[in-house]
């Protein structure tokens, strides 16, 4: 286990949502390595912490699959493979594709005017290296198609499957080559919920989960 593993604290959080922040950020950064064991008393003893809010974060890493239980042995980080990151971006691909559609009619100008603000903040943050912020930029331009939808349901749906495919769209972000390509994606769905042109922005949604999904399988062979 790193010896860099110290707690994260914010006055805000509960103490369990501190303990999740610190070993996601752990693991998505590879300070925790795949197969590596989570066990609590360490894990408590290295953070300063009791074993429940150990306990209750990695259940939280579990469902956003960075964590997995396997019985008799305990928690360990989640191997990434390429069928898990298949099955996740195969039902990202068609709930996007459905967002997007039903968004090309229900979209507002104060929302299309928010994306077209959030694709440039996105192309700015792919000048400074900053990972996690491209990340969050990358979350909040979907974020903000998915509410034009009008549908809590759908929302709700895309926001679960969010943190289950977080750690892959880390490993896309992670290669600089990559943003070009998503600047150009990102520029096109907005071209196409302008013009209301279902058929575009579906296209180009369905492009743009395909090339993230080859990219990683590129860097999960890469990593076996």
């Amino acid at each position: 286990m790193t010896e860099d593993l110290t707690l994260n604290m914010n006055a805000y959080l509960p103490l369990r949502d501190v303990v999740f922040h610190t070993l996601r950020e752990a693991i998505l950064r590879g300070e925790l390595k795949p197969g590596e064991r989570l066990m609590e008393l360490q894990l408590a003893a290295k953070l300063g912490v009791s074993r429940t809010p150990i306990r209750e974060a990695i259940r939280m890493l579990e469902q956003e699959g960075l964590a997995v239980t396997i019985p008799r042995k305990g928690a360990e980080v989640a191997k990434m493979t390429e069928k898990d990151m298949r099955d996740v971006l195969q039902v990202r691909e068609a709930l996007d594709e459905l967002a997007a559609s039903i968004a090309c009619e229900q979209m507002t100008a104060e929302q299309l005017d928010a994306l077209k603000a959030t694709m440039r903040e996105f192309e700015e943050y792919t000048k400074t290296g900053n990972v996690k912020k491209i990340a969050e930029a990358d979350v909040k331009f979907h974020d903000i198609i998915y509410q034009a939808t009008g549908n809590p349901k759908l929302v709700n749906i895309l926001s679960n499957l969010r943190e289950q495919m977080y750690r892959y769209r880390i490993e896309y972000l992670k290669d600089e080559k990559n943003y070009p390509v998503l600047i150009r994606e990102h520029s096109e769905i907005v071209e196409g919920l302008m013009a209301k042109d279902k058929e575009k922005v579906t296209a180009v949604m369905h492009r743009h989960v395909e090339n993230q999904a080859v990219a990683v399988e590129e860097r999960i062979r890469e990593q076996d």
